[in-house]
């Protein structure tokens, strides 16, 4: 099982940790929400819990939990700029569908 990141995603989690003043890395998690039924959840992360997986993608740190990971198994978060707007862009292998505003998943 893996998560992974591009050099751009991990270029600007690196810079974002530096201004926060550190951290472990990012938490990439699953949510019930949204129109397709999950939606992904980014947080810094400080200290890891019992069922954390850590994974090390471009020298930066990604963990997600153990209810997490089976949906999200073989993601690539990129960071992309699309005109005036950037944001994280989530390439899921395991997402069947999402929702048309782009904020939901579904598995």
């Amino acid at each position: 099982m893996t998560v992974s990141l591009t050099p751009s995603a991990a270029r600007h989690v690196a810079r974002s940790l530096v201004k926060r003043g550190g951290g472990i890395g990012l938490r990439l998690a699953v949510k019930t929400s949204g129109c397709s039924g999950y939606a992904y959840a980014l947080e810094f992360v400080d200290r890891l819990n019992d069922d954390d997986q850590c994974f090390e993608s471009e020298g930066v740190n990604v963990v997600v939990d153990a209810r997490s990971l089976a949906m999200l198994d073989g993601t690539e978060l990129d960071f992309v700029r699309e005109g005036l707007n950037e944001g994280f862009k989530f390439n899921n292998p395991n997402a069947k569908a999402n929702c048309g505003c782009g904020e939901s998943f579904a598995v």
